[in-house]
């Protein structure tokens, strides 16, 4: 048990190998309080900056669906994030302990909608909404969000796609597909939707969309594969609640829930017909969500003959063949945007996703676009283990011999 100035520590609640959460209450007032530490007794920067973060992101909002803030505490080599207590327990502990029943999970799941909705309001993604991360006292029908460690204050967030294995934040069984950075696409606040869909789902049947456990295929099923119907996996689920969790669970963005209040509206429907009736007669889906933020679709439109085109000669080359192709148009007719429709099929299969641009304005610099595309590449393979470099360093200097030295001077000067 630890020792936080201020504070008395009642019990250990959740500990693994990063973080330790405690119940406790405040010496001065009695206001029960989490207290959240991380575990390991030489923090690195990064995870003491997780903590910064999530409290630097919370701390002035006073949300009704978010965990409150109190106070960040030096703690031995780390850091102590003082949160607020609203009692119950995690979504995940209950789900594994209880069945709910339908008008449960609709009152949890509309709840939970409102809390995201406020979020989105302060252009705030959370990207890893998930039970453990869903505070929820059924006493007092209370749901709250926590751990904002990997949220973004903002409503568009470019996902980088540098290395050929880009670090995943959050937690893959929930993650939408954009989020895991294997698709050529941005990630906004509608990720966000896809983990609720994926919360929802898991209330409603017990079970999680995709039952894979290894992190690949898993990333394969979010991109390219449709989960089973929950009212398939079990007929006592309305159809038309079934469909509404489908709905979020769309690949596509720009085919989920534009909104919170849409889903708010719907959830709303649902639940005041099984209350009243026992049943929910189908309706019309999101016939109230409007767009409240003005989103640029990222879907490229009128070039499906070049994008097959394209496919074909990536396909061609995957087995073991040699191509070239040419794009040609003048300067800011899309070729880049057309090319980078490549990245996601690239991303699934063993090979590499490389570019570079021949820059107007850097002309006097020989072979510029093709220094970039090889400077990509390299990064690439550095990220992966050492066992898998080895054999690339192999080949480099089997292929350039004495010149592989020119190169690193030429690198370093």
């Amino acid at each position: 048990m630890i020792t936080l100035s201020g504070y008395t520590i009642t019990g250990e609640i959740y500990t693994d190998a990063k973080i330790s959460i405690y119940r406790g209450y405040d010496n001065d007032n009695h206001t029960p309080v989490i207290i959240k530490t991380l575990t390991a007794e030489y923090p690195t920067p990064k995870e003491i900056a997780r903590f910064r973060h999530e409290y630097n992101i919370i701390k002035e909002l006073q949300l009704n669906g978010s965990v409150k803030a109190y106070q960040l505490q030096k703690y031995k080599k780390g850091l102590a994030l003082i949160l607020e207590d609203v009692g119950g327990d995690s979504l995940k502990n209950i789900i594994a302990n209880q069945k709910l029943d339908l008008s449960s999970i609709l009152k949890i799941a509309l709840q939970l909608t409102q809390a995201i909705g406020e979020l989105h309001q302060h252009n705030i993604i959370h990207k890893d909404i998930k039970p453990a991360n869903i505070i929820v006292n059924l006493a007092i029908e209370q749901v709250k969000i926590t751990d904002f460690s990997i949220s973004t204050e903002n409503n568009l967030e470019a996902q980088p796609m540098v290395t050929n294995k880009p670090p995943l934040e959050g937690t893959l069984a929930y993650m939408s597909p954009e989020q895991t950075g294997r698709m050529n696409r941005t990630i906004d606040y509608r990720t966000d939707f896809y983990s609720l869909g994926v919360t929802v789902y898991e209330m409603l049947v017990g079970r999680l969309p995709f039952q894979n456990t290894d992190a690949m295929g898993l990333v394969h099923c979010h991109i390219a594969k449709m989960p089973i119907a929950p009212v398939i996996l079990n007929a006592d689920i309305p159809q038309i609640l079934s469909d509404l969790v489908m709905k979020l669970l769309a690949k596509n963005p720009a085919e989920r829930y534009q909104s919170a209040h849409g889903l708010i509206v719907d959830l709303q429907n649902c639940l005041q017909q099984w209350v009243e009736h026992q049943l929910i007669a189908p309706f019309p889906l999101g016939q109230q969500d409007m767009v409240d933020k003005f989103q640029l679709s990222s879907k490229v439109y009128g070039r499906s003959l070049q994008i097959a085109a394209l496919l074909d000669i990536l396909t061609y080359v995957s087995q073991g063949q040699t191509a070239i192709v040419m794009v040609c148009g003048e300067v800011g007719m899309g070729k880049s945007v057309l090319v980078n429709e490549l990245k996601k099929s690239v991303k699934n299969s063993p090979g590499f996703f490389i570019s570079g641009k021949f820059d107007l304005t850097r002309q006097n610099l020989p072979y510029s676009g093709i220094i970039q595309a090889l400077r990509e590449l390299m990064l690439q393979l550095l990220t992966d283990s050492s066992e898998k470099i080895t054999p690339w360093r192999e080949q480099l200097q089997t292929g350039l011999g004495t010149h592989a030295q020119l190169l690193i001077q030429w690198y370093l000067n």
